[in-house]
């Protein structure tokens, strides 16, 4: 189903999370490792709560290197049919946390920049 690539960097991401929500799409960080990134929104990793959003969302999965949410995208991708399934390069290990959305027209979250997924 998936017309993206398996993985986006953090420029990547954070350049197509503000172009594909001002069309309408939603993209969501998604935290497999109970380790929200600095400044930035993410999602804990819930199925059943995941199953929920919008057919046509994209869920960017990260770890700690993104070596195991890239080798799970297959995986991903058959839990939820209907979404754009991404790994983030490099994981929590790359995220540069000054490198942030404003530059790409996003807003800065602020507090620790972790949301349970019941949207």
């Amino acid at each position: 189903m998936s017309q993206f690539p398996d993985e986006w960097t953090q420029e990547e991401f954070l350049r197509e999370k503000s172009r594909l929500e001002s069309e309408g799409v939603k993209v969501l960080l998604i935290d497999t490792v109970l380790g929200p990134l600095e400044r930035i929104e993410t999602v804990t990793f819930n199925p059943p709560q995941l199953q929920k959003e919008p057919d046509g969302s994209v869920f960017v999965f990260y770890c700690d290197t993104g070596k195991a949410t890239k080798e799970r995208l297959q995986e991903y991708r058959e839990r939820f049919p209907g979404k754009h399934c991404i790994s983030l390069h490099g994981g929590r290990g790359y995220w540069r946390k000054y490198f942030q959305p404003e530059a790409f027209g996003g807003e800065e979250e602020s507090g620790k920049g972790e949301r349970k997924c019941g949207c």
